[in-house]
């Protein structure tokens, strides 16, 4: 390069070969330094967008802090009004509204210091972003939670009324996929009934645990100030307090336990998926048209393709609790900002889970249960076998001699003549010395054998209607309980709002 083409040169290109030692390297550096520094890194750092779902909770839980600021006198009445006012301000413009920030919490204070001024900066008087974070989490999940709960109270409703309708509607029962014992439409459905009692069970504990208010804890240890912990938990509708002030910021294990509760939810309702397809490809259940699709080549085809999809979710809600699990895994004591990927896998998950909820009740509700080709199907592959072999055994034949007498007719057919000719080779008296023939015959029946399977939780038609009506008992004490749950938080909602305007 010539003198007179340094000249030329910019005041970058100059300054580059002093920046360092290295000559080019340097200019590389400063390249670098100037392609990295800034944006990048701060917009990864931001949750600003992801946390549009909590903009209402942090809002709710910016009131109830300044209300028990100014109850406490930390804050006074007219600084705490004009933040009030402001917090107003921003639910009316909505999250789109907020200014840049790093999440929506600082977003939120940042506007209401350019609608108040510096004053504003009071509402964070006594708090960390740590214990407020977390106290928004647990104010929407819990919401989630029981509306999850909620789905699934309807769909037993809904699972019960189809079952009601079916109870003596015999339908072939599987093992391995294998025709095992007939078994009727109605005990089959009740059977996914009794399964998602237990879930909605596990959703009602995991809302117990978190609906505990973690304000106060700030950062993690404590604060200096006179706040009253408890009041802001009252004024949030949550029924009490993480009281360890580290546990309270840091502890995420509630989303575990509802990510692990929608999990099992969804794996119910995955089996309930399969089972409708199988059946429809049986021909055993026909999808109403909203819950099915044609092919796009295939007019002849009528896809199960909602169940599919529900069959699915399961999928997708096992990812969030091991994408959860994985970021929790190892963390030290405190917040660490992985904190900030982990309630996403929750929130995904619920959401995914109640909505596969619904549709599967819906799929449920308006399908179509092909009585006659039931009924034929019910009785294939000796489905009967067993409850030959329990009669044999009721009649004193031991019972491994009944299964091996049962077995043998097996092997030459599915009729009275087959059970006697197989009992003549292997009992020392001819059948009728046990039992009658038309017993023998009541036993081949898919019907009758059904009706004779009348214990407690059995196929037999009694049995499913009495199963059926202590299962909606169930399921109005879930759906109190869930109603109980909304109204307690609608309450304290109203409780907040009364005490808000008394300052705004």
């Amino acid at each position: 390069m010539s003198d007179d083409d340094r000249g030329d040169a910019s005041e970058a290109d100059r300054a580059a070969p002093e920046a360092s030692s290295g000559g080019r390297n340097g200019q590389q550096d400063v390249v670098r330094r100037e392609r990295f520094s800034g944006g990048p890194a701060r917009g990864f750092l931001s949750s600003l967008a992801a946390d549009e779902r909590i903009f209402a909770a942090d809002l709710a839980v910016d009131r109830a802090h300044v209300v028990m600021l100014a109850e406490q006198g930390i804050v006074d009445a007219e600084d705490a009004a004009a933040i009030l006012g402001a917090l107003a301000e921003i639910e009316r413009a909505g999250h789109g509204a907020l200014p840049d920030g790093e999440d929506v919490h600082a977003a939120i204070e940042t506007a209401v210091v350019d609608r108040v001024g510096d004053r504003g900066g009071r509402m964070h008087t006594a708090r960390s972003r740590n214990d407020e974070v977390a106290a928004c989490i647990r104010y929407r999940l819990r919401t989630d939670v029981l509306d999850a709960a909620e789905a699934t109270v309807e769909a037993r409703e809904v699972l019960a009324d189809v079952a009601a309708d079916h109870v003596e509607t015999v339908m072939p029962g599987y093992t391995h996929l294998q025709p095992a014992q007939p078994t009727t439409v109605g005990h089959h459905l009740a059977s996914y009934e009794s399964a998602l009692t237990r879930d909605t069970a596990r959703l009602l504990d995991a809302y117990g645990r978190i609906n505990r208010s973690p304000l106060g804890a700030a950062a993690f240890a404590g604060t200096p100030f006179d706040v009253d912990r408890e009041r802001t938990a009252d004024l949030l509708g949550f029924d009490g307090l993480v009281r360890n002030s580290m546990d309270a910021a840091s502890a995420r294990d509630f989303l575990v336990e509802t990510t692990a509760a929608v999990a099992a939810l969804a794996t119910t309702l995955s089996g309930l998926a399969e089972d409708l397809v199988v059946g429809a490809s049986a021909g055993h259940v026909e999808f109403d048209d909203d819950y099915a699709s044609t092919s796009s080549i295939m007019p002849q085809k009528k896809n199960p393709d909602t169940m599919e999809l529900v069959r699915a979710t399961a999928g997708d809600a096992a990812a969030g609790l091991n994408g959860l699990l994985s970021t929790l895994k190892g963390l030290p004591r405190a917040y660490n900002r992985d904190l900030q990927r982990a309630h996403g896998h929750a929130f995904e998950a619920v959401d995914a889970v109640r909505e596969a909820t619904e549709v599967a009740a819906g799929a449920v509700a308006t399908a179509d249960w092909q009585v006659e080709t039931l009924a034929a199907a019910a009785g294939e592959g000796f489905s009967t076998a067993t409850g030959v072999a329990d009669l044999l055994a009721a009649e004193g034949v031991p019972f491994r001699t009944a299964h091996e007498v049962v077995a043998a007719a097996a092997e030459r057919g599915d009729d009275y003549e087959a059970v006697a000719s197989a009992a003549a080779d292997r009992l020392s008296e001819p059948l009728t010395a046990y039992v009658d023939r038309e017993a023998v015959e009541a036993a081949l029946d898919p019907a009758e054998s059904v009706a004779a399977r009348d214990s407690v939780g059995g196929p037999a038609p009694e049995a499913v209607a009495a199963a059926l009506d202590d299962a909606r008992d169930g399921i109005a004490a879930d759906g109190d309980a869930v109603a109980d749950r909304r109204a307690a938080l609608s309450a304290a909602a109203d409780d907040l709002a009364t005490e808000v305007a008394t300052y705004a």
